[in-house]
């Protein structure tokens, strides 16, 4: 057995690289300088024109308003899931009219605004009131909060569909294989092996897509939804005042900060057990 006889002598640290100052670095410590210019100009102007009066107004229609929105997506992100997991079936289909008619569903809702479906269903619609009508489903399209919730529902089930169908793809086959090689059903090893493992893929794309849908809420003030947008409208149009729509912003971030944090938290915890 050998063994050292002498002790490594210690080595000094090494240099620090100094990074060189180019254009690209000016450039960009300007601009963040001119947005926290900005940043600290928005909140001078809020602390500086704080009304009370205003405040105790319209406060409690904009906490209404908040409620509305947060209601709205979150009806319409559960009811969107459950009809994206059919349809992302569908897009993964061997039956061509199937997977084709689920690849046309998801192409329209994708490719179009929201703005757009949203006019569609809530102004097209009411020129098929008398079928509607016989139908029984006129009490449903007459509601712009019905209208607004089904637009929203159908749109980001195509892009939780897509979601859903790359995140599945993305598991291994072997995962596949090995639960067959073990006598495992199909349906089981699908709900108990795959989707759990699909569903950690798809986590992060979920949470950018009820972020973008608490954004794209907003149109639905257009048509006399009352929600945040619908209601920073109304306060709007009785005071003329720009920081109505400065503390919509504030609303709006607000909701998007904590939704990420929650949203990092549920990664941190699904995830606990993968090496990072």
């Amino acid at each position: 057995m050998s063994y050292a006889e002498t002790l490594i002598p210690p080595q000094p640290a090494p240099k620090e690289i100094v990074k060189p100052l180019t254009g690209t670095r000016v450039v960009g410590s300007l601009l963040v300088l001119l947005w926290a210019l900005l940043a600290a100009g928005l909140i001078y102007m809020v602390i500086a024109g704080w009304d009370v009066d205003k405040f105790t107004r319209y406060g409690p229609r904009y906490l209404h308003g908040l409620g509305t929105t947060i209601l709205l997506v979150t009806i319409s992100v559960i009811f969107g899931a459950a009809l994206s997991l059919p349809l992302a079936f569908a897009r993964m289909s061997r039956n061509r009219i199937i997977s084709t008619l689920a690849y046309c569903y998801v192409y329209v809702f994708r490719g179009t605004p929201l703005l757009a479906q949203l006019f569609l269903i809530y102004y097209g619609l009411g020129g098929f009131r008398v079928q509607l009508e016989s139908a029984g489903l006129w009490w449903f399209f007459r509601d712009a909060w019905y209208c607004g919730l089904f637009s929203m529902t159908i749109n980001t089930a195509a892009y939780q569909a897509e979601i859903l169908r790359g995140a599945i793809e993305s598991v291994p086959h072997g995962q596949h294989e090995a639960a067959s090689a073990l006598g495992i059903h199909k349906a089981v090893a699908f709900r108990k092996i795959v989707l759990p493992q699909a569903l950690i893929v798809a986590l992060r794309p979920y949470g950018n897509e009820i972020i973008l849908l608490i954004k794209g809420s907003a149109v639905v003030a257009i048509i006399t939804v009352l929600d945040l947008m619908g209601e920073t409208r109304y306060a709007f149009s009785r005071t003329f005042d720009y920081q109505t729509y400065l503390w919509a912003a504030i609303f709006y971030l607000s909701m998007v900060e904590a939704l990420r944090h929650f949203w990092n938290w549920i990664e941190r915890r699904l995830t606990r057990h993968l090496k990072r």
